[in-house]
């Protein structure tokens, strides 16, 4: 395929909020190096990271500016480095393509034409979702499964998953119901939520506008906290449960998502069954035209599941 000189990207030269530094420019399209492939974007996924990247929170740990955002991809395999073999031109992939969300994230992100990153981030891209649904997936997808994976989560425990209506959180309970088969999942958000989370498979909803969970006599083998809420999480532990936490700074039950584009290939079969779902909020679909607004958007912490650029490249 023919890979032009110069592609259109969202650039942010200093920090800011998105309306003040965000700017569609044309920029030259990324070298890839041996071990990389080019991936020619179809459709992005936007994460919370990446507004608290633009607006400084990162500190030292930010790659330099000029920086494009973007962490999640999914699109077609255009070039492929010479030390890379998984992939050839013309695969349909997905991708978290940033070696790290918060440490040193990749400075040409993929809210642009074209993305370079490294093979072992990408995976074959599901093959019977949209290039939408794919690019949603896979930094939420990893970080849930990641996270219910260093809990040993498995058969036969009890799950309480909290904030199940994020985007880490609505594939969290797919993932501890589906891939891990958890006995009972519970998880916490409004009223509003409830059918919608059990049609994902959460066997109890709690509803944090009424009910304090830490109150409740249930305890839990599980607590997977994608809110902030270690010490409430901590007190609905049974004897020996684990807590995991992707908003704490606490080292004893914080992590932080690795891309694998292996673990993502091994999710494919859930995805394609229809076991494990997408899920883009229902406002949440921009153009590439719209990133500002689509930032504006999830920056209003009222969205359910994720927030997509669609189409792109």
């Amino acid at each position: 395929m023919t890979v032009p000189a110069v592609h259109e990207a969202w650039v942010y030269h200093e920090l800011g909020v998105a309306k003040d530094v965000l700017k569609l420019e044309e920029i030259a399209v990324p070298q890839v190096k041996p071990t990389e492939v080019l991936i020619q974007v179809k459709a992005a996924g936007l994460n919370p990271i990446d507004g608290k990247r633009y607006q400084g929170y990162l500190g030292d740990a930010n790659s330099p500016l000029p920086i494009v955002p973007g962490y999640d991809c999914a699109g077609v395999v255009v070039k492929v480095g010479d030390a890379a073999s998984k992939f050839k031109v013309g695969d349909e992939v997905y991708a978290m393509a940033t070696p790290s969300p918060n440490f040193h994230p990749t400075q040409w992100g993929t809210l642009a034409h074209y993305v370079a990153s490294e093979e072992s981030f990408v995976a074959l891209k599901p093959k019977n979702i949209t290039f939408e649904d794919a690019a949603s997936l896979p930094l939420a997808l990893l970080t849930a499964t990641q996270g219910l994976q260093k809990t040993n989560c498995g058969e036969g425990k009890t799950v309480l998953i909290l904030g199940g209506s994020g985007g880490v959180g609505t594939l969290s309970i797919q993932v501890a119901k589906q891939v891990f088969k958890a006995a009972h999942v519970a998880t916490t958000a409004s009223a509003s939520k409830t059918d919608f989370l059990k049609s994902l498979g959460a066997d109890e909803v709690i509803d944090y506008h009424t009910v304090d969970y830490t109150e409740n006599p249930e305890r839990y083998d599980i607590v997977h906290d994608c809110v902030g809420e270690v010490t409430k999480g901590l007190k609905v532990l049974k004897h020996g449960g684990v807590l995991k936490s992707i908003l704490t700074r606490d080292p004893a039950y914080r992590y932080v998502v690795e891309p694998k584009g292996d673990m993502l290939q091994m999710l494919n079969p859930y995805l394609e069954s229809g076991a494990v779902k997408a899920v883009i909020d229902p406002k949440g679909r921009f153009k590439f035209s719209e990133v500002v607004q689509a930032f504006e958007y999830l920056e209003t912490g009222r969205v359910t599941g994720k927030v997509v650029i669609s189409p792109i490249g």
